[in-house]
C-alpha cells in the first residue's frame, strides 16, 4: 500500500475521488495515540507505507520572548489510518498507539475528513478545542493562569470560567480562551 498522505499544514494530499467504504482496503479507523505521539507516529506510518491523516494547523506560539512557528494536530491524541484492520494493527507496534477504534458510520467520517481538508486547504481560521459543555470542571494548561481551575458557566465565543470560593459560597467569572482549558474529572 503506498502512503498518499502527507502531513504538515497545507500539504495533506486526500485524493478527492470517492472511495468504497464496501471494500476493505478503504475503510477509515481511528488510533487513539499517545500524548504528543502523533507527528512522530505519522512519519512512521510512512515509513510503513500505510495511509494515513493526520490534519495539523500552523500556530504561533510565544517561550518567553521568543516566537516560534509550530504545526498542532488538530484533533490531539488521533491520528485516522485508512486501509484494511490489519494496518491499523500493524501501526501498534510502533508502541505510539493506545487503541484502534472503529468508524460505524464510513460515509459520514469520509465526509467529515473531506470537510476539514477542505477547511484547511483554504486557510481557514479553525480553533480547535475540547468539547466543553456547561457545568464541567476545567483547568487552564498554560499562560499566566496556569493551574487555574474553574467550571465553564457558558459556551459562547468567549467561554466565560466561574471560579468559585466555596467556604464562602461565592462566585466570580472571567472569559477564557477554550484551547487553554483542559477538562478535569
Amino acid at each position: 500500500m503506498s502512503s498518499s498522505f502527507a502531513i504538515g499544514p497545507g500539504t495533506e494530499a486526500i485524493p478527492l475521488k470517492r472511495w468504497e467504504p464496501s471494500t476493505p482496503a478503504s475503510l477509515w479507523h481511528v488510533l487513539q495515540v499517545k500524548s504528543r505521539h502523533e507527528k512522530a507516529l505519522a512519519q512512521d506510518l510512512i515509513t510503513m507505507k500505510i495511509d494515513h491523516y493526520l490534519p495539523l494547523l500552523a500556530r504561533v506560539h510565544f517561550y518567553g520572548a521568543r516566537k516560534f512557528r509550530v504545526s498542532l494536530p488538530v484533533f490531539p491524541g488521533y491520528l485516522f489510518v485508512r486501509g484494511p484492520i490489519e494496518s491499523a494493527f500493524a501501526a501498534t507496534r510502533t508502541r505510539r498507539v493506545v487503541r484502534v477504534l472503529r468508524i460505524a458510520d464510513q460515509d459520514l467520517f469520509e465526509r467529515d475528513i473531506r470537510n476539514i481538508q477542505i477547511a484547511l486547504g483554504q486557510s481557514a481560521q479553525l480553533d480547535p478545542y475540547p468539547f466543553l459543555t456547561e457545568g464541567v470542571r476545567v483547568e487552564v494548561r498554560t499562560g499566566p493562569f496556569r493551574g487555574l481551575q474553574g467550571v465553564v458557566e457558558a459556551k459562547s465565543h468567549a467561554d466565560r470560567l466561574i471560579l468559585q470560593v466555596e467556604m464562602l459560597g461565592r462566585a466570580v467569572s472571567m472569559e477564557m480562551d477554550c484551547s487553554l482549558l483542559d477538562r478535569i474529572s
